[in-house]
């Protein structure tokens, strides 16, 4: 087994750490990009290529070969039947050889439950994907306490309860917005004109970034979580190298600019804000690719979940229309309906873990430095945890026990404010629409770690006036 892994990646951490207090962040940047290029003119870059073809079918695969990092996966509807057969079969599984190279998978809810919480021994240390990026940025979401700790506390007010419910008319106004703009009369893609634009428009709003320029902070997003290197995605390295650069310089410019108004007596509570405000990492900007990371962790958080849990309770009321039915019937079933669909749809996958020491877990033997995944996918349809775990009921008793939000102290900082756009998101749809009907297939997200869409063509009836 290869344990090697980590003590490399934390030995290039150190590394950027020495250089990135003097070096502005878009030199860096820059620097890493044309070393890239260099390496891959010279053939010295070994860059995965994914090309997709038909997956087997679960059962006709040797269970030690049994890879459910392909990007392809969740696109091609085979993922229920390999983690069925991984959580039946080998609930603490070891790949030896993957794209991404060796590692466990974790499939049980329990299980997962369990590692999640156990920071001692499973660390979230030096990234919490499956391969890397081309860049090593730091993030509070992949370090252990107590320096996690530090980071999420300095910004984790800006969704705490007080919070959320002032900004509730603001959410609830957008999304208005949004609504009332959409065509009655012809089908339209829901991703682009409702899921990503909502999510651009809060982002915007929780980071103070100019509002005309919301649509760059989704783009972003996806091109940086879906290199192929990272997550098995379609975003080549020049893309990404542009759009971390991009982001890089203009969250430079916020920084200083909220800095001057601070000084100005201006006061604010976005995460700009409260960084600038803790004694702790108010001199984040000195340490910039720490602040890239943290921006980009709050980016790519805000975004993935939000959207595509609002995609997939589109899709999955279309699929299960007695669903809607009953919804229309009793509104007061909302909030359970979001839990249900946030573990129907898992929008992020997994997060990885690296052993600590060599542990005993699962009747299997983990060496120090193996990548060790916890498949929230998985879980969320574990037959153990959940009754008729692929169905989507609306009412299920247990809906917010789902692990989509994970657990411990890495638990999403941003979950209640999730769960509060996708609530106003259907209390509005119910009061203008009967239906929303989904036209063909839509297109899903090619990763192994975001379980999302690019896009779904539907359809809305108004309701009678």
């Amino acid at each position: 087994m290869n344990t090697t892994d980590g003590v490399l990646d934390r030995a290039k951490m150190t590394a950027q750490r020495k250089v990135q207090s003097t070096i502005p962040v878009q030199q860096q940047v820059r620097a890493a990009h044309l070393m890239d290029r260099a390496k891959r003119r010279l053939g010295m870059s070994e860059q995965l290529v994914f090309s997709e073809t038909p997956i087997p079918d679960a059962a006709d695969v040797p269970l030690t070969e049994l890879d459910v990092s392909n990007p392809f996966l969740f696109r091609q509807g085979k993922w229920h039947s390999y983690f069925r057969r991984l959580r039946d079969e080998a609930p603490v599984h070891y790949l030896a050889d993957s794209p991404f190279g060796p590692f466990w998978s974790i499939t049980r809810y329990e299980d997962i439950r369990a590692v999640d919480l156990d920071p001692d021994v499973f660390s979230a240390e030096p990234r919490i994907i499956l391969g890397h990026a081309p860049i090593n940025v730091e993030m509070f979401i992949a370090m252990d306490p107590p320096k996690h700790d530090v980071q999420r506390k300095a910004v984790q007010g800006v969704v705490a309860p007080r919070n959320l419910k002032e900004m509730e008319s603001l959410i609830r106004e957008r999304v208005q917005e949004v609504l009332d703009g959409l065509p009655t009369d012809r089908p339209f893609d829901w991703v682009e004109r409702v899921s990503k634009e909502i999510t651009a428009r809060m982002l915007a709003t929780l980071l103070d970034f100019p509002y005309e320029e919301r649509h760059k902070l989704p783009y972003w997003s996806d091109a940086i979580s879906g290199t192929a290197e990272a997550t098995g995605g379609t975003t080549d390295q020049d893309l990404f190298y542009t759009a971390i650069g991009d982001l890089a310089r203009s969250f430079m410019a916020l920084w200083h600019d909220k800095a001057a108004r601070r000084e100005r007596g201006e006061t604010g509570f976005d995460l700009i804000t409260l960084m600038q405000s803790s004694e702790d990492i108010k001199d984040l900007i000195h340490r910039p690719l720490e602040f890239l990371g943290n921006l980009t962790l709050l980016i790519v958080g805000g975004n993935d979940t939000t959207r595509n849990s609002m995609s997939g309770s589109v899709l999955a009321l279309h699929q299960n229309p007695d669903q809607l039915e009953k919804l229309k019937a009793n509104p007061s079933l909302i909030p359970n309906m979001v839990s249900e669909t946030i573990r129907w749809q898992t929008p992020l996958a997994y997060m990885r873990r690296v052993a600590k020491q060599d542990v005993h877990f699962g009747g299997q033997f983990i060496r120090k430095g193996d990548k060790v995944v916890m498949w929230y996918a998985s879980g969320n349809r574990d037959e153990r945890q959940f009754e008729d775990p692929d169905a989507f009921v609306i009412d299920r008793p247990n809906a917010r026990n789902h692990m989509s939000f994970g657990f411990g102290v890495h638990r999403c900082m941003g979950n209640r404010l999730a769960e509060m756009q996708l609530r106003i998101l259907w209390e509005e749809i119910l009061a203008r629409f009967d239906r929303i009907e989904v036209i063909g297939e839509p297109t899903y997200v090619q990763s192994n770690f975001v379980k999302g869409y690019e896009s779904m063509t539907v359809q809305v009836t108004p309701k009678a006036q």
